[in-house]
């Protein structure tokens, strides 16, 4: 399928001009591509005839540990608030005092699961905020 035709002629690439490199600068062309939002060596290359900006995109390798950990939390989290749902649905679809005395015992022992995950976010986002602020 062809590509649409675009209504502004003048923003169109039709003059070609070809140039030779060394393998040093195409290499750096290559990890510019790579680090960038560009799609190909062309456009790195057009970018920087025509002096655009390159947005660059670096990711913290130093974060990864960190940021499994943030998520490992937010699904433990998520899965001890459906565990509180589901005890206060039966907590108050208990006709007796003995049932609902159990979903009770259920609630706090998951309000003790909550305060753990909750401590181990704290010491998590206060590192988070030491190194963001570098204290």
């Amino acid at each position: 399928m062809a590509r649409p035709k675009s209504e502004n002629r003048k923003q169109l690439y039709t003059k070609v001009v070809r140039t030779r490199v060394t393998e040093a600068i195409y290499e750096r062309m290559e990890k510019l591509l790579m680090e960038s939002n560009c799609r190909s060596v062309g456009e790195v290359a057009r970018k920087i005839l025509s002096k655009e900006k390159i947005l660059c995109l670096y990711k913290d390798v130093t974060m990864s540990g960190t940021m499994e950990e943030l998520t490992r939390i937010r699904k433990e989290l998520k899965a001890i608030g459906i565990n509180v749902n589901q005890l206060t649905r039966g907590f108050n679809s208990s006709r007796d005092e003995s049932g609902k005395a159990f979903y009770k015992l259920k609630a706090i022992e998951r309000s003790k699961d909550i305060d753990v995950q909750v401590d181990r976010l704290m010491s998590l986002v206060t590192s988070l905020t030491k190194k963001w602020l570098q204290e």
